[in-house]
């Protein structure tokens, strides 16, 4: 009986496989070939999931995105109070340990293709304009809740985003952890602002 085989499964881990090889070399090191040895498969048979370098680098760049995204959504899900609730978010955007490092590293990899393919740009504007709408919200709630003052929170969330992009990248170039408290220490500032 011929073997079944889960070509869904089988393009997550040729997604996992690309991420490793950006991760190890950048970019450029996760070339067809060097996807193809790593993943196990003969020259030639990623083209049975994937129709090229692109749809690989697509599917990965979508991939971290969703990552990211899942981890901002289930940050401070368990706390009992909006205010907590943003405190958790806001903490959840810095990178702080491995795994979101390397989501970051892989991300970072890819900012500049995306810039030159249309679709993946959308992809991450989207992104942006999610985590954007999150943050506000979550103001919002925590503004309804008495917990911080009413004002015009997109102006706030765009500023906080652009610190917290910026802020992943010091934290990239210092994977030990070394700037966690200086932007931990600007949260707080953040917070206090917006009470």
């Amino acid at each position: 009986m011929p073997k079944i085989v889960d070509h869904d499964q089988r393009r997550r881990e040729i997604v996992e496989v690309a991420k490793r090889l950006i991760l190890r070399g950048g970019f450029e090191a996760a070339t067809m070939r060097s996807i193809s040895a790593e993943a196990g498969f003969a020259n030639g048979a990623l083209k049975h999931y994937f129709p090229g370098k692109d749809s690989i680098v697509a599917a990965t760049f979508e991939s971290v995105l969703v990552q990211i995204s899942e981890h901002l959504d289930a940050s401070g899900a368990e706390t009992p109070s909006a205010e907590g609730e943003l405190r958790a978010f806001l903490f959840s955007t810095m990178p702080r340990d491995r795994e979101q490092i390397a989501a970051g590293r892989v991300l970072l990899a890819l900012w500049k293709y995306a810039l030159v393919h249309p679709a993946l740009a959308d992809l991450y504007r989207g992104h942006l304009d999610g985590w954007r709408d999150a943050l506000v919200t979550r103001m919002e709630a925590a503004r309804d809740e008495g917990a911080i003052r009413d004002q015009d929170f997109a102006p706030l969330a765009d500023e906080y985003i652009s610190t917290a992009i910026g802020g992943t990248i010091v934290h990239l170039m210092h994977p030990g952890g070394e700037r966690i408290a200086e932007y931990d220490a600007y949260i707080e500032r953040f917070l206090a602002r917006l009470r």
